[in-house]
């Protein structure tokens, strides 16, 4: 006999997300979304309500938990205003492909197509953003649309949005389970594609015959950075790896050259750059039209998604498979190479990159410097801390100074490059992994977006230590407009703020830093109020200088000679020295110790 009981629908859709191992979600109330309000209270021992003070936080936050977990991250908004909010947060999930599920307030279904009060059709604003996006129609389907939701999100590994009229959620439907899965098959791994002998062997016969293989190793390669290494060290055969994929790989690894593009290290542009063969293991580069292609390079891609073969170069071989799995698969089938004079003179030249780094971040300064700054987070910083690192000059001062191990968590906005990102995702972070110290690092611009939010992390008592690098610039765009003939420079200057002030009208304890003295009385503070379990703020006065722009870095081979120059177009502002030679180029960055590339070919003996 059918069971009699029944439940509000706005709490039987939170059973099941909380089946599916959800215990949090992010949101701020509206009238179109007080049944499920409601039923939050309701389910309060089981599913933990975050109040943020802006959707688009959530949001953030949302993504930052998804990509950090890889568990579905979930956010909410009411209609309107509250719906639109949530956009930007929702773009960064799904450019970087994070499943994200958002709850959208609906006016009651009564009043729907009435033109009431906040009342508009939602579905075509998240078409473009979402995999799957819906109207609930019934009460009784609201748990059933929101378990295909996620369901969805997890497949595709995307956003799902689902629109919810608010008077749904309080008519009592049937209580029975509506939850396809739960958290253990939400945590399941899908099976992923192996490679075949043949694809292994002809890779090899490739790896063979190059005389300057590289390979590009991506977030693809998930856990497999010790074979990754072992592989390297076989085949002699150096890597560069991606923006998202630092700390896959052991840092400390001399192989590992470090990232490419703007973000990464000079090693690793100069090597990519004279590369005659590169292997792509599960990397997705975006700025790829400019880097990758015009390298005259042979190319294998190994991917999971075969969608993206040949996308960002002529592919010569394509290998379906998981990347972990084809390097497992080259180390069981080849044999050790003979020692090879690009491999050391990639390695020495990384060498000779990672002193630059070094000596930049140990100098005492005043004013303060960001590369100091860096290495003081690196000094307090725990073994296994977690990151969450805002876009702008921050993003390459972290993928350069962190140092970022397969221990430690991180997280940024990758490929939607959304300002504002830090603060929510070291927000996730702390609520994600409660044991471990977590760190927001974000610049004067990017914090300003979303510094209200301080107060969720002192409402949660959530010990993150924020990190401010405020220099009353857009550092990032600085660099850009450098290189561009304008006769000034135009929107990039920032009204200064006092961020230890702002943080303790909120009730939070911050300190000032504006040399290198002042770095680790105010670091041992934060550390004393993370442990107390409460968070901190420091507000890093540092100067506006230029990182050194790998980007404009170019290297050609051709008839046996590598040429290296730097872009045409750098310091076309000409608000500096002009620069006319690669010395000049180099001095500019105060790295008249580094040598162009054809100097450690050289003395490996390269032969081109």
């Amino acid at each position: 006999m059918a069971s009699t009981q029944t439940v509000r629908a706005s709490v039987a859709m939170l059973r099941v997300l909380e089946a599916w191992g959800v215990d949090h979600v992010y949101g701020y109330p509206g009238g179109s979304f007080n049944s499920t309000m409601a039923a939050l209270d309701d389910e309060k021992e089981r599913i933990r309500y975050i109040q943020i003070r802006h959707e688009q936080v959530g949001a953030f936050a949302a993504a930052a938990d998804a990509k950090l977990t890889g568990k579905i991250g979930v956010a909410f908004g009411s209609a309107g205003p509250g719906a639109t909010n949530l956009l930007t947060g929702l773009y960064d999930a799904r450019e970087d492909h994070a499943p994200v599920l958002a709850l959208v307030g609906q006016v009651p279904h009564t009043n729907m197509n009435y033109d009431y009060f906040q009342e508009f059709d939602e579905d075509p604003i998240f078409r473009d953003v979402a995999v799957y996006d819906r109207t609930v129609m019934t009460p009784e389907s609201l748990p059933y649309v929101v378990d295909k939701a996620i369901r969805i999100a997890y497949q595709q590994r995307g956003v799902a949005v689902v629109i919810i009229p608010n008077d749904f959620g309080m008519v009592e439907i049937p209580d029975r389970p509506y939850a396809s899965a739960d958290a253990e098959v939400a945590a399941k791994p899908a099976p992923l594609p192996q490679p075949t002998t043949a694809e292994v062997d002809q890779a090899l016969a490739m790896i063979k015959v190059a005389k300057r293989p590289v390979i590009n190793v991506g977030q693809g390669i998930r856990d497999g950075g010790p074979q990754l290494v072992a592989l390297s060290r076989k085949l002699q055969i150096p890597l560069v790896t991606s923006s998202l994929a630092t700390g896959k790989v052991d840092p400390d690894y001399e192989g590992n050259l470090g990232a490419l593009g703007r973000l990464g290290a000079k090693a690793a542009n100069e090597i990519f750059g004279a590369a005659d063969l590169a292997i792509s293991l599960g990397a997705d580069f975006p700025f790829a039209r400019v880097v990758f292609e015009s390298r005259p390079f042979k190319f294998i891609q190994v991917d999971t998604d075969r969608s993206k073969f040949g996308r960002r170069h002529h592919v010569d071989l394509g290998v379906w498979s998981d990347a972990t799995s084809f390097v497992e698969q080259l180390l069981a089938r080849s044999e050790p190479a003979a020692p090879s004079a690009f491999y050391q003179a990639a390695i020495a030249d990384s060498h000779e990159w990672r002193g630059y780094l070094h000596d930049r971040a140990h100098r005492d300064t005043d004013p303060l410097e960001a590369e100091s700054l860096y290495q003081a987070i690196n000094d307090v910083a725990a073994p296994d801390a977690a990151f969450a690192v805002d876009v702008g000059d921050n993003s390459i001062n972290a993928i350069r100074y962190l140092h970022l191990s397969p221990a430690n968590k991180w997280t940024m906005s990758a490929l939607f490059a959304s300002m504002g990102t830090a603060l929510p995702g070291a927000i996730a972070a702390q609520l994600d992994f409660p044991d471990r110290q977590v760190f927001s690092i974000s610049g004067d611009g990017a914090f300003s977006m979303v510094m209200q939010d301080l107060i969720t992390e002192k409402k949660y008592h959530l010990p993150i230590i924020n990190v401010v690098t405020s220099n009353t610039v857009l550092g990032f765009i600085k660099g850009e407009q450098d290189d561009v003939n304008m006769a000034e420079y135009s929107g990039i200057d920032l009204a200064d703020q006092d961020f230890a002030q702002i943080a303790a009208a909120m009730g939070i304890q911050g300190a000032t830093v504006r040399k290198t003295g002042d770095l680790q009385p105010a670091f041992a503070r934060a550390v004393a109020a993370s442990k107390a379990g409460e968070p901190f703020l420091i507000d890093a006065k540092i100067t506006a200088n230029r990182t050194f722009a790998t980007e404009s870095l170019i290297v050609n081979v051709h008839d046996g000679q590598v040429d290296e120059f730097f872009n045409p177009a750098f310091n076309s502002k000409h608000d500096a020295p002009k620069v006319q030679t690669l010395a000049d180029f180099f001095a500019y960055f105060d790295a008249a110790s580094l040598h162009p590339l054809r100097y450690f070919f050289d003395n490996a003996g390269v032969q081109l």
